[in-house]
């Protein structure tokens, strides 16, 4: 039976009005989120010559977010929760912004790390609130959807990032002004700009949508409240029981070695892309985006060739397989080479974080899996850390980045193996909406 002939009139309504009036904003403020995170790796070159950021610190700066980001996520969320999504989720975008334009002045190399950090803090919570956001307005049987839709702003942040910022970066020069300050001021404002759109869009309470009728905020606050009461009865198990259980440790890692790939790829692309020579900013935002496109049109195909497939396990080791092979090519032949071979590895990589979250979930207890799944999520994004400050080390020490790809290659197969290992507990159903940890999964490779 179809979701609609289940659910009453009243409640359909609610829903389609929420994903109407809400969504659009939701997603774009994910976009601009994904593009805010990841636009230092356009301006590496940049850095050095005008402020003296080296590799390594280049490196260690754009990993310095995360760490920021995994210390506040959870105190942003209780905080959203205490005010509300309309106040805390524009505040987390403001502040964001702010931060960005403030880039804009760095001059030395204490002040880009400082301002890394404060960007995570600024950003922590955001995906994870809009998430949460969800559960407040929406049933379970509907969130899938909204995530997906969601999730599609994620997936589109990394093919206009690069066009996007490239292009501000060709106004270097215009008023005396270098372009990457440029860049990180008009992006920085348009982000405060959005946030005090997404203030007059955005409502905390179903009961204070002026846009629901009396009987659709009492269909959709009962359906809420029906779900919410069925998550409370769930048992509570410890962070430190869930970090120390061993299927949990398992995904942790697969998890770890997909964001060092990820996040290796998102920074460090940009650099690639310009050692071709001869291409102007903007062309090489343009080049940039080519690996992302091809990884987001594989991703849709994989995912439904594959939504049925009783056990994703195989796939998905193909797909880091796919990743290992592609970053390793990156070390041999021309820049031009290179180019093809990363986007071999966005393309398994993307397709492993579509394969990965679903058998995730099959691969937990029901009552560890929801717990479970966000101690992967946050614990295995520290890859965000790791991954750009191993590279800056390795390029300043040995003049390139090949030791740092060779790196990922080896910790993807080493993924495989810790796939092979993953128990198929509920036989492929996932009894958790599939598109919802999927979307969690895309902080950044955002959120």
């Amino acid at each position: 039976m179809s979701e609609a002939a289940v659910m009453p009139e009243a409640e359909q309504r609610a829903v389609g009005k929420f994903l109407r009036r809400m969504l659009p904003i939701l997603v774009l403020m994910l976009l601009v989120n994904q593009m805010d995170r990841t636009n230092v790796g356009f301006v590496q070159d940049e850095l050095r010559a005008d402020v003296g950021v080296s590799a390594t610190a280049y490196g260690l700066g754009a990993g310095l977010f995360f760490i920021g980001y995994a210390l506040f996520e959870v105190p942003s969320n209780m905080l959203l929760e205490r005010f509300g999504a309309r106040v805390w989720l524009t505040r987390i975008m403001i502040t964001w912004g702010l931060v960005i334009v403030a880039m804009c002045f760095i001059h030395n190399v204490t002040m880009f790390y400082a301002l890394r950090f404060l960007l995570g803090v600024a950003e922590a919570g955001f995906f994870p609130g809009v998430l949460l956001y969800f559960t407040q307005w929406l049933p379970d049987s509907s969130r899938g959807r909204a995530s997906a839709i969601f999730l599609g702003g994620s997936a589109t942040a990394y093919i206009v990032t690069g066009p996007i910022t490239g292009a501000l970066l060709e106004m270097h020069g215009v008023g005396g002004f270098a372009g990457w300050r440029w860049m990180f001021a008009l992006e920085g404002v348009f982000s405060i700009v959005v946030g005090f759109v997404a203030g007059f869009f955005l409502v905390s309470r179903i009961e204070d949508a002026r846009w629901l009728s009396a009987e659709e905020k009492e269909a959709l606050s009962a359906a809420v409240a029906r779900d919410e009461e069925a998550r409370s009865r769930a048992p509570k198990v410890s962070r430190l029981k869930l970090i120390l259980h061993p299927q949990v440790a398992l995904l942790t890692g697969v998890f770890f070695a997909m964001a060092l790939t990820g996040y290796a790829i998102t920074f460090w692309l940009p650099s690639l892309v310009d050692d071709i020579g001869g291409l102007s900013p903007f062309q090489v935002g343009l080049l940039t985006a080519v690996p992302w496109i091809c990884a987001v049109i594989a991703m849709y195909t994989v995912s439904h060739f594959t939504d049925k497939a009783p056990d994703r396990r195989p796939y998905l080791a193909i797909a880091l397989v796919l990743s290992a092979v592609g970053t390793f090519l990156a070390t041999l032949g021309s820049p031009w080479f290179g180019l093809a071979a990363l986007t071999l590895a966005a393309v398994g990589g993307k397709c492993a974080a579509t394969l990965y979250w679903p058998m995730a979930q099959s691969g937990l207890d029901l009552k560890i899996a929801a717990p479970g799944l966000a101690v992967v999520n946050s614990i295995g994004n520290l890859g965000g850390f790791v991954s750009p400050t191993l590279f800056g080390y390795l390029k300043d020490t040995t003049g390139s980045t090949n030791g740092g790809l060779y790196t990922l290659s080896a910790a993807s197969l080493l993924a495989v193996i810790g796939v092979v290992y993953v128990r198929n507990t509920r036989g492929g159903t996932d009894a958790l909406p599939r598109t919802a940890p999927q979307a969690a999964a895309e902080r950044p490779v955002a959120s």
